[in-house]
């Protein structure tokens, strides 16, 4: 286990003992502040817990002040190359800024946000990531992005803030490789005591984006590395939360809601498991009580494998055998499996 210190981001602690939070990032253009808080609200139900958006211009670093009086999660703000941005950002009371302090000018550009965030005693991410090394850095390993090479850029940046006496840090070091992501993490957490946000960027689409994302992230996690994760999928920012909260969920890490376990069916299976499934996670998908549900194709893969479930079926001949905690409390016809399922389930 990897022990970090405590950073705040607005109310939300990250490090230490403190959970790992679900973050996410806008796709909305920040200068449309009403469409950027319907997207944030979206969002804050579906359980993302720190919320980024992109700083493109002045017009966008003053929309964060309107943005943030109407949602109830810490706003990042995202900022390459123009510090004056970032001073900016933190003036309309962004919680954290991200930037690489390589590239965003000169010391003394750098020297301008650090004092504006001390002053307001609010945090700086260090986002190193494969496509923005420097050429110093790329140079030294013959224009390869690896992963000492980003680790070498992260601790560059993080010695560029100590030596300016500014602590409040959190770091990250992405990469579109996930082989290269997970070493690169080892690394630095060997290294710095500063919290880690972790993701693989650029992941992709949902289909290959999910499967990089939770071998990535869940391989770190599982080592006791990182303390907060964003999930970077191209398209739907909800999907990237409840990717999230799904890779946390699978390692014990957090609770939220239903968690469904279901067989991937065989031979065996004499009832439509795969629409079942889809039912149950349909008609569960609103429901905020920790529980498991286990829906299983048959008899041997039902209340033997899912005995930790709170509640649950297995398919049998067009009937279904309803069991809790692995023991068998009735059979329904499987017309009725739904119907008396749900039932069961409302009286935990």
């Amino acid at each position: 286990m990897y022990k970090t210190k405590v950073i705040k981001i607005g109310h939300k602690k990250i490090g230490g003992n403190n959970p790992v939070l679900v973050q996410s990032m806008c796709n909305t253009d920040t200068r449309d502040i009403k469409a950027t808080v319907k997207q944030i609200k979206e969002l804050e139900k579906m359980g993302c817990e720190i919320i980024r958006v992109a700083v493109l211009d002045m017009k966008a670093a003053r929309a964060i002040k309107k943005i943030k009086k109407q949602i109830n999660i810490p706003l990042v703000a995202d900022i390459h190359f123009d510090y004056r941005l970032a001073i900016e950002s933190v003036k309309q009371g962004a919680d954290k800024i991200r930037i690489n302090p390589g590239n965003i000018g000169s010391l003394e550009n750098l020297r301008k946000v650090v004092k504006a965030c001390q002053n307001k005693k609010i945090p700086i991410r260090v986002g190193v990531n494969s496509g923005s090394l420097e050429q110093d850095v790329l140079k030294k390993y013959k224009m390869r992005v690896t992963p000492q090479g980003l680790v070498d850029s992260a601790l560059k940046n993080i010695k560029l803030l100590e030596k300016m006496n500014f602590r409040n840090m959190v770091v990250s070091i992405k990469s579109t490789n996930v082989a290269h992501t997970i070493k690169a993490y080892e690394m630095i957490a060997r290294k710095i005591s500063y919290p880690l946000h972790l993701g693989v960027t650029e992941a992709g689409p949902p289909s290959v984006g999910i499967i990089k994302s939770s071998i990535g992230i869940g391989a770190l996690l599982a080592q006791g590395i990182g303390d907060t994760i964003r999930v970077s999928l191209t398209g739907d920012s909800a999907e990237e939360v409840r990717v999230g909260w799904e890779i946390l969920k699978s390692l014990k890490l957090r609770k939220k809601g239903v968690e469904i376990i279901s067989c991937p069916t065989c031979g065996r299976t004499q009832i439509d498991l795969p629409k079942l499934v889809n039912q149950v996670e349909k008609a569960l998908k609103d429901i905020k009580k920790e529980i498991t549900v286990a829906v299983m194709g048959c008899a041997v893969n039902g209340p033997g494998e899912a005995r930790e479930a709170d509640i649950g079926v297995a398919g049998g001949k067009k009937t279904g055998i309803i069991f809790r905690r692995g023991k068998v409390i009735k059979t329904v016809k499987e017309k009725d499996i739904l119907k008396e399922l749900l039932k069961e389930i409302k009286k935990l």
